[in-house]
């Protein structure tokens, strides 16, 4: 992961003249170049996505999407979760270019090109803009943290690993055996 012109504050209006092909977030102004995933990453992200979406579809909640999709949290806040779900209620927040809001579960999948963001900037950003549950996979360690908000920042709601079946507060009823997604 690259920082472009470190030096220069960027706006998502700025965001939108870039023409390249290159995929990029907004962090704090900054415009991040994110690296394509490894193989690993995009298998367990479809493997959580297709699992939480066949929930959700199942009792009608919401919608499920994935990266890259711009979710703008303000004008120099614009990250790209790897999974992304929206609650029914929410649904208006979907618009044909963006998400214009946070989302209500956001799920990242850890890189080495991205952890530090997901676990420190991309946390901040979520936190801070009303994110009510926030997950961490680290396909390394086979691990997926599930995180919620509490008066000043995340508190670890529970972590789980390859023998666990992780459970959501935010979706009751789900669960995700995850000896299926880390095998």
């Amino acid at each position: 992961m690259r920082t472009e012109n470190a030096d220069r504050l960027y706006t998502y209006e700025d965001y939108l003249k870039i023409d390249d092909d290159n995929q990029y977030e907004l962090i704090g102004g900054k415009l991040i170049l994110v690296p394509a995933p490894r193989t690993i990453h995009q298998e367990i992200t479809l493997a959580i996505a297709s699992i939480i979406r066949d929930f959700v579809r199942r009792n009608n909640l919401g919608k499920v999407l994935i990266a890259p999709t711009d979710v703008l949290l303000s004008e120099t806040e614009k990250p790209q979760p790897d999974i992304l779900f929206i609650s029914k209620e929410r649904l208006d927040i979907i618009t044909e270019m963006n998400v214009q809001g946070a989302p209500d579960l956001v799920v990242e999948v850890l890189s080495p090109s991205t952890g530090k963001y997901d676990k420190v900037e991309k946390s901040k950003i979520y936190y801070k803009h009303g994110v009510k549950e926030y997950w961490i996979v680290d396909p390394d360690h086979k691990i997926i943290e599930v995180f919620i908000p509490a008066e000043k920042n995340w508190n670890l709601f529970q972590s789980y690993d390859d023998e666990d079946t992780l459970t959501s507060p935010l979706l009751t009823g789900l669960e995700i055996q995850l000896r299926d997604i880390f095998s």
